[in-house]
């Protein structure tokens, strides 16, 4: 079935036809007009043969590339082969001004060296002992929003929920209080985004990595702040060596075996990375599940009903994640329809063959998961906001690549399992506490630049409910 029939049979709730998502295009797109599309909204250039086929491969200028959305070739770029595909030039070029040497873009020994570092900062234990600071900072938020909601005031909540994630981040990782300044960091990763998010042409088309790319003053200055308080994080950390315990503790303590430690820029890129992706990510999750509340009163009735059941109007707890199972659900399937990191690149080091196809050394590899995890392929009516497909049990006759919000293989993110539930325990926390709405005449557009993002924000009118009032 074309994709073009899947959305005039199922589209996926009101709004949709006000262009939420790009319509796919039917062919090729010609250089000019695919090097302007992918610049404004990378995701606009995944054309309809990209969600109906295993695969799609070409060129474009110098570059080849291969489009991958069977989940069995996915499996074997991310894990099966993984060692013949690397994060290459783009990566470098798009992440590696602001995030440096980081999870996200090492390689190599590197690579495995930091991921080591970090791995026990991520054990269940102690993301468990961080669901307190969770429902705490969601408390605050629920606080801070009471003025607006009392008043019938729309509020745009996607930096709302990017301040929230970032305390959140700031002190169950780094024991930091980020205060007021939290406001501008937030507007400083966006400005971010918005600027790095736009890839080069010169990196689209396969040109020399020595010709200068162009950054606009406004994000070199916004890369200036971060950079500012991460050096703030460091400096108190040090301070305090002796009694820390969080991951940046582990981070100065950390040696390896032969007894090499992190660097000043390698303690610096470590802790932008987890700082810059950990808070992001969840943060444009949030929004989008509340948007999709919004659009589904019978996902948040059922949704309410459990919260109210199970909490009564209290916090969250560790305790309660097994009883809000319907949170979960709303959770992966807003993931599966609105995932955060929507597309995954590779370049193959060697030759390689994928199924019956053939991949030539330096050929770029797209893994989109918001191609797969919306591909009338693999999922039945495929744009259709529907939790139950996340229902217990269901998951034993689906593909695991068919659904990676998270990636897979070892690089998989390796803070999924403390995302995960801390979207669960804010959801819990905000969804006691008010009924959102959109607000009239708002547009929703998705965007995709490094993150899946509203292009306009998203703003609700916060209606009270139980703890809210």
């Amino acid at each position: 079935m074309a994709v073009s029939e899947t959305i005039a049979q199922h589209p996926p709730g009101p709004g949709y036809d006000r262009g939420i998502f790009p319509v796919p295009q039917r062919g090729p797109l010609g250089l000019r007009r695919f090097l302007r599309m992918i610049r404004d909204n990378e995701i606009s250039v995944f054309g309809q043969e990209s969600f109906v086929n295993e695969m799609v491969q070409g060129r474009i200028a110098f570059q080849w590339f291969a489009t991958l959305n069977k989940p069995e070739f996915i499996e074997h770029v991310l894990l099966t082969n993984h060692r013949n595909y690397d994060k290459g030039r783009l990566n470098r070029q798009i992440l590696g001004p602001v995030l440096g040497e980081g999870l996200l873009t090492a390689e190599g020994d590197a690579w495995r060296r930091q991921r080591r570092a970090t791995a026990p900062a991520f054990h269940r234990r102690r993301i468990e002992a961080a669901a307190a600071v969770m429902t705490l900072s969601a408390e605050a938020a629920v606080e801070r929003l009471r003025p607006a909601a009392r008043a019938g005031q729309p509020v745009d909540i996607m930096p709302e929920m990017m301040t929230l994630t970032m305390d959140i981040i700031g002190r169950a990782l780094f024991s930091r209080d980020l205060g007021p300044s939290v406001f501008d960091l937030g507007a400083a990763v966006s400005t971010i985004i918005h600027s790095f998010g736009k890839p080069s042409p010169l990196d689209l088309l396969g040109l020399p990595e020595w010709l200068p790319r162009h950054r606009a003053p406004e994000a070199k200055r916004a890369v200036a702040q971060l950079d500012a308080m991460i050096d703030g994080i460091i400096a108190e950390g040090r301070a305090r060596q002796e009694e820390g315990d969080d991951l940046l503790a582990m981070l100065i303590d950390y040696r390896d075996e032969e007894g090499r430690g992190f660097g000043e820029r390698a303690l610096r890129d470590q802790i932008m990375t987890l700082f810059a992706a950990g808070h992001e990510t969840t943060g444009v999750a949030l929004t989008w599940v509340f948007y999709l509340l919004s659009q589904h009163p019978e996902v948040e009735a059922r949704l309410h009903e459990e919260l109210d059941t199970v909490l009564g109007g209290r916090l969250p707890e560790v305790a309660d994640l097994e009883s809000l199972d319907y949170a979960r659900m709303v959770i992966d399937e807003t993931l599966r329809l609105f995932p955060p990191a929507f597309a995954i690149n590779r370049f193959s080091l060697g030759p390689d063959r994928i199924g019956s196809h053939d991949i030539r050394p330096d050929t770029l590899i797209t893994i989109s998961p918001y191609v797969t995890q919306r591909s009338p392929l693999w999922w039945e009516d495929p744009l259709r906001f529907d939790p139950e497909r996340f229902a217990p049990g269901t998951e034993s006759g689906r593909h695991r690549f068919a659904y990676f919000p998270f990636g897979g293989g070892p690089r998989v993110c390796i803070g999924n399992t403390f995302a995960l539930m801390e979207a669960r325990l804010v959801l819990a926390t905000l969804a006691q506490a008010y009924r959102m709405r959109l607000a009239p005449g708002h547009p929703v557009e998705a965007q995709g630049l490094i993150t899946l993002r509203p292009r306009h924000g998203m703003k609700m009118i916060l209606e009270p409910r139980g703890k809210g009032l």
